[in-house]
């Protein structure tokens, strides 16, 4: 295999230009900030090198593959000034001819703090709205981001945090309640650090130009932020260990590495750490001069050197020679320089001077683990391994440190002193030791979806692993919410189904299959009345219904001593389809289920008979959602979303008799009158049209002013300025040439279509990605066509409404609140959009002011799901970034009690007359429903009276047939009637 070039090449660091994000979004260079001018001094440069404006970076192409870049700290300053109007720094007077200016910069107060509530991101709402900021509230959060690098640090010892989306949450494991911090740049956090002495850690965040920021530890006080460190993302920060540096890592794609005098907010170094993905930057614990960093398909090793031109970052490439080339996740610096790194295959390498001095492995050449090493550590004199095998091994430090080849294989076989096999399908990620006295206590982060307390004592007394929090493991594809209480149930490829009490922010339950869940609904009232059951689809066609209830309710056995909050038992299985099902959903009088899949067909159930099929129709793509007709249509009508550019409409299935069904071949339904619209892209026509009253309305406005003009110059100047006037217009005129229209533009590749709603009989909401985002498109069914060929045939949508900076971040989710006054919208960029609409507005018309905020990854956060409580009081947002978060909803009774009306004067005799009875059950029957209720009651009564009725009569022509009888039987045998069998 060909090694990645020794010298990687940096063209230098570009300028970086701010983003010009919404203000109101928080971003972190809108804080001011005041300094104390007798805690001023000067502070003395750490480096020799001085950092002048607008250097760039160079590699020296030579053999010791030494690199450096002179960065700009003049740059921090402007941003600084643009910011808050004035300088933290005094220049000193310079001649022109020096070929860097030297800068004397006022000292940072020790004492000096940000102001969190300047920092930190809000949500965007739109001008003259009158939309809260608060509208939601963060609650909880149930997910956690396993697979993401360095995702669990801890703080003390009761205190880890993790990042969950654009939020850092400190989780108290005792008690487990969370505190959030929100992203300040509103773009996500890239990674987190904590210092040695456990009191700051860093906050390292995404966007343009992202920021740094070191809170102290228990204040939670934004304490210094470091800004310019790289593009778009920070992939890594470590503190030296005495804690005075820190040197941080950036992403895709400059992949810069920076040293940091941090609590002067100053870079002392800076260079490219190398041309692919850099996973990790670390000093060594023994000599703050050298560092390490790797990633893909690389070591590096750098060390700090005083040159004639000053201090410089000096890289040396790791050079694999005949060992295949692999990723590094985990590695180790030993005091005497060397480096002990994973490999991709589970074997541990000695680095030395750049070079692979011996590859470690077990007895007979097997690998010291199952796969990927992914931390290495050094505690109390022994090497630390865990790897994505699930296992911990504990090595001899003074056998690897003197380790070294004996033959030509280039190995050296060794066995560890001691292992722990934390569990079946377990991938340890990360660990960290957590410092309680006496104890060798460590959490490990589970790339599978955990969190665990491991004791690495191996001793009699040793603890067996203990499961603190189980969470999915990746993007979580489903989640139904309980029509009747605060439940939810959540499923994702990890192959789990899991349920949470979110009000009392509680995991009750959950059960591995053999599959991955992919679909989800809770089963409606009219079908289960106590909102006990939920239907799963998986990813191999399967349906499971499967029914919630309290096992402590259950009679008790000899022997059982501990109960679970909840249990998940298993109804009804069957499948449907041949692979992954995309969608459930039931009739609204809860008769039928129709299941969708990617193997292009719909699939009815005959709910009431135990789910008896029915049938199943084709379609002319994979099925991505389905949706009922509510009680305000007509009829009951399923609206089939495909992927790419099919709608179709399915009447309510024709349920086949027993007999008839018994002798059917197939359970294909070819009869069914199914509407379809093929929708073709109208965006192009959209923009020229909008282009075209654009310039209509500038032109109206240049005519206008043209015309004032005149009339100006004419009061003014007479008829002499009337020429003039003319003479300007006309030059006007031939100097201005109109650019030509946007041209009609149809994408070769149809757009995906993400999600849609019924807005009418017949009528119905799109939302589609790619070149057509930006927009929510209003079509309507044609007529049903029996002849019509549906793959040629192209539909226009009638309607449109316009998404502000949606172009590229489509609505990939639609969810409203009960009265249909809120529109919820889940963002590809995991962001949350509120739209505040009128009630039974199904065309949107009054769809113009939003609340929108960040809340899920920016990357790859996308929302996969969200909705509402039973009562609108909850907001559930699921994600691809495998967190769940719990919103509470600003009423919107107290939305309104903010606009004033006026108050009617009080009625005579109202304080004497008597109060009637409140009713204060949210479950009350309305006027209306209570009605309803009654007459069915009637009815049934009736039903019920007519019956015993038939029962009476029955009963009585029983006893005179049993008279009769028994009068044949007295009778003389040939006068008997004889009983003949027909």
């Amino acid at each position: 295999m060909k090694e990645p070039d020794d010298h990687d090449t940096d063209e230098g660091k570009s300028d970086r230009s701010q983003s010009s994000t919404r203000q109101s979004l928080g971003s972190s260079q809108t804080i001011s900030r005041s300094v104390t001018k007798e805690d001023d001094k000067v502070s003395e440069d750490i480096t020799d090198e001085t950092l002048t404006e607008g250097e760039k970076s160079y590699l020296v192409d030579d053999d010791s593959d030494e690199e450096h870049l002179e960065g700009s700290s003049s740059s921090f300053q402007d941003d600084y000034q643009e910011s808050t109007g004035e300088s933290r720094y005094m220049k000193t007077p310079g001649s022109a001819t020096e070929e860097a200016e030297e800068e004397v910069k006022k000292k940072i107060s020790e004492t000096f703090f940000y102001d969190y509530i300047q920092l930190v991101s809000v949500p965007y709402v739109t001008l003259d709205s009158n939309i809260p900021l608060d509208l939601l509230t963060l609650v909880h959060s149930f997910g956690y981001d396993c697979k993401k690098r360095a995702n669990l640090q801890l703080l003390d010892g009761s205190t880890c945090m993790y990042i969950a989306g654009n939020q850092l949450i400190l989780l108290n494991l005792k008690t487990k309640q969370q505190i959030y911090l929100r992203s300040s740049s509103s773009r996500g956090i890239g990674v987190i650090g904590v210092h040695p002495d456990k009191t700051y850690f860093t906050v390292a965040e995404k966007g343009i130009s992202p920021d740094i920021i070191i809170y102290g530890y228990p204040s939670l006080r934004p304490y210094r932020i470091l800004r310019d460190g790289t593009d778009l993302g920070y992939a890594y920060v470590d503190f030296n260990s005495s804690g005075t540096l820190l040197a941080s890592v950036g992403g895709n794609p400059d992949y810069t590495l920076t040293i940091w005098n941090w609590k002067e907010e100053q870079p002392i170094l800076r260079t490219k750490a190398f041309s692919q993905e850099v996973f990790k930057v670390t000093f060594n614990p023994e000599d703050d001069a050298q560092l390490t960093t790797s990633g893909s398909g690389h070591i590096k090793f750098w060390g700090m050197a005083q040159t004639f031109t000053g201090l410089k970052l000096q890289g040396s490439l790791g050079r694999f020679g005949k060992t295949t080339t692999t990723d590094i996740e985990g590695y180790m610096e030993l005091p005497d320089g060397k480096v002990v790194s994973g490999s991709e295959w589970g074997n541990m390498l000695v680095w030395e001077a750049g070079l692979i001095k011996v590859e470690l492995c077990r007895t007979g050449s097997k690998s010291c683990h199952q796969g990927p090493i992914n931390q290495i550590m050094l505690d109390e004199g022994e090497v630390i391994t865990a790897g994505s095998d699930g296992c911990v091994r504990i090595w001899d430090f003074e056998t690897i440190d003197t380790a070294d080849i004996i033959d030509d294989t280039g190995l050296l076989e060794i066995e560890p002193i001691n292992e722990l096999q934390v569990d079946k399908n377990v991938k340890l990620f990360s660990m960290i030791k957590m410092n309680e006295t006496g104890n060798n206590v460590w959490l490990a982060q589970d790339s599978s979806g955990a969190i665990w307390k491991l004791d690495l004592s191996f001793s009699n007394i040793t603890q067996d692993p203990e499961c603190l929090f189980s969470f999915h493991s990746g993007a979580i594809e489903a989640l139904a919410v309980s029509p009747v209480t605060y439940l939810m149930a959540t499923t994702a490829l990890d192959r789990s189904v899991r349920i949470y009490d979110f009000a009392s922010k509680t995991p009750l339950t959950h059960v591995k299959f053999k599959q991955g869940g992919t679909a989800l609904a809770w089963v409606p009232r009219l079908v289960s009345y106590t909102g006990a059951q939920i239907v799963v689809g998986f990813e191999d066609g399967v349906v499971r219904i499967l029914e919630l209830y309290d096992p402590k309710g259950l009679t008790i056995f000899a022997g059982r001593k501990k109960f679970l909050d909840a249990d998940l038992h298993l109804k009804h299985v069957f499948k449907p389809h041949t692979t992954y099902i995309t969608a459930l959903a039931f009739e609204r009088d809860g008769e039928i289920l129709a299941t969708g899949s990617k193997d292009k067909t719909v699939f009815f159930f005959e709910v009431e008979k135990d789910y008896k099929p029915i049938g199943y129709i084709t379609t002319p793509e994979p099925v991505c959602q389905l949706m009922w007709s509510g009680v305000s249509h007509p009829d009951s009508t399923l609206l089939i979303i495909c992927e790419n550019n099919y709608v179709l409409e399915a009447p309510f299935p024709t349920i086949r008799e027993e007999e008839d069904d018994h002798d059917a071949v197939s359970y294909e339904i070819k009869d069914m009158c199914i509407k379809c619209f093929h929708f073709s892209s109208v965006k192009s026509k959209i923009v020229r049209l909008i282009e075209i009253e654009k310039r209509k309305r500038r032109k109206e406005l240049k005519e206008k002013e043209k015309e004032e003009r005149k009339k100006r110059l004419a009061a003014e100047m007479g008829k002499d300025g009337e020429m003039e006037s003319q003479e300007e217009e006309e030059e006007e005129e031939e100097e201005e040439k109109e650019e030509p229209l946007p041209e009609i533009f149809i994408p070769s590749t149809p757009c995906r279509i993400l999600c849609g709603f019924y807005s009418g009989p017949g009528k119905f909401w799109l939302s589609l990605g790619g070149y057509d985002a930006g927009f929510l498109y209003h079509c309507e069914f044609p007529p049903y066509d029996k002849s019509s060929n549906i793959t040629e045939k192209k539909d226009e949508p009638f309607d449109f409404r316009f998404l502000e900076d949606a172009e590229d971040n489509p609505i990939h989710t639609i969810t409203f609140s009960f009265n249909q006054d809120m529109m919820f919208c889940g963002m590809q960029d995991g962001a949350i959009r509120i739209y505040l609409l009128r009630q039974d507005d199904s065309s949107l018309t009054s769809m113009e002011h939003y609340w929108h905020f960040s809340i899920h990854d920016n990357n790859y956060g996308c929302i996969k799901g969200i909705s509402t409580s039973y009562d609108d009081r909850f907001l559930v947002t699921i994600g691809a970034d495998s967190n769940i978060f719990v919103f509470s909803i600003f009423s919107v009774y107290e939305l309104q009690k903010s606009m004033r009306a006026k108050v009617p004067s009080p009625r005579f005799g109202i304080e004497t007359e008597p109060i009637p009875e409140d009713i204060e059950d949210p479950k009350a029957y309305s006027i209306e429903n209570a009605r309803r209720k009654r007459e069915h009651d009637k009815l049934m009564k009736e039903v019920e009276e007519i019956k015993a009725k038939k029962r009476e009569q029955l009963k009585s022509l029983r006893n005179q047939f049993q008279k009769l009888l028994q009068m044949n039987e007295e009778l003389p045998k040939h006068m008997q009637f004889k009983r003949t069998v027909s």
